[in-house]
Order: C-alpha cells, then structure tokens, then sequence
C-alpha cells in the first residue's frame, strides 16, 4: 500500500534545493494555500480572495509553491470577461516531506485555520500517553500509516471537507515516584 515514514523526503539543511523547499513551508500562510489547493485547482485570484490578500502578494507566494514543487500549474482557462487564468493544484510532495523545525509552522497554520470555527465544531482529542521507545515508534507508524492510507484513497467525489491535525510530543508531565 503506500508509503512507510521511511518513504519520506527530508530536508536537510545545506541543499540549496531543500532550503528553497524549507522556506516554502516555513510559511503558514503557503501551507494555507496548499490545503486550498489539494482537491480543486484554483487561480491566483481565487487564492487570494479566499484568504484576504491582494493578489499580487499572493502571486509571490504562489511562484515560491509552484518553484519548490509544491503547486503545479494546470491549464490556462478563460474567466470573468475572458481574462487568462492560470489555476494551481497542490502537487502532494507537500505531505511526503518532513522538515526540521517545521512543527511550529503546523502548528500556527492550524491555529489560522481554526480562527473563527464555532467551538463546537472542533472535535480535538487529547491524550496522556507513557510508551516505551519500541511502543513510540509502533504507535507513529501504525498512526501514519492510517492517515496516509486516507490520503492515497483520494477525495470522495460526494464528501465534504474536513481538516486533521494531530501532534504527539514529549509530554513534561515527571513522574512522582
């Protein structure tokens, strides 16, 4: 079936190509624009209408997406009043790679994101684990592999949108024994 977290790109620093590509996700507001763009292509203006920016801002970091590998153009097509538009789709690499540092960056996003949702449309979990090393890297794996394995089905032609964000951490919880 798809990919295994050892499937993943890393970026290490010192690459010119995966500093690029680090700078691309450094942005909450790029990784906004991915989400935007991962079941429907969208144009620059529908991009920047969507998250309340002037287009020309949005086209800088619309460039840095599509220069990275992030969005790819699809096919010019006509809008309003015949004008060309060029719209964008998020291209995945997005999901395969893992960045050193990037967590804070996920974590803003999702914040962004979640601004304005009434809270009772947020269905968050929270939960206190204590594993061993062997049963930490079960748990990742067996984790990824559920949300990957959903990822590769593809979009349900009949669904509706959703978002997921989960995070496992040190937990500074000592122990009292």
């Amino acid at each position: 079936m798809g990919e295994s977290m050892e499937d993943r790109i890393e970026l290490r620093r010192g690459d010119p190509e995966a500093e690029a590509r680090m700078r691309a996700l450094s942005s909450p507001l790029r990784l906004r624009v991915l989400r935007l763009c991962a079941f429907e292509a969208r144009t620059n203006k529908e991009l920047a209408e969507l998250l309340g920016l002037n287009p020309g801002t949005m086209l800088h970091h619309v460039r840095t997406l599509v220069q990275t590998g992030y969005l790819a153009a699809e096919p010019e097509r006509s809008g309003a009043q015949g004008a060309r538009e060029v719209p964008y789709r998020a291209t995945g690499l997005s999901w395969r790679t893992s960045m050193p540092g990037g967590s804070p960056v996920l974590i803003e996003t999702f914040l962004q994101q979640i601004e304005g949702v009434d809270p009772e449309d947020l269905d968050a979990t929270w939960l206190g684990l204590k594993l061993n090393a062997e049963h930490k890297t079960e748990f990742q794996q067996r984790l990824y592999e559920l949300v990957n394995e959903f990822k590769e089905r593809g979009p349900d032609a009949d669904g509706d949108t959703y978002s997921f964000f989960s995070t496992l951490h040190p937990d500074h919880n000592p122990s009292t024994r």
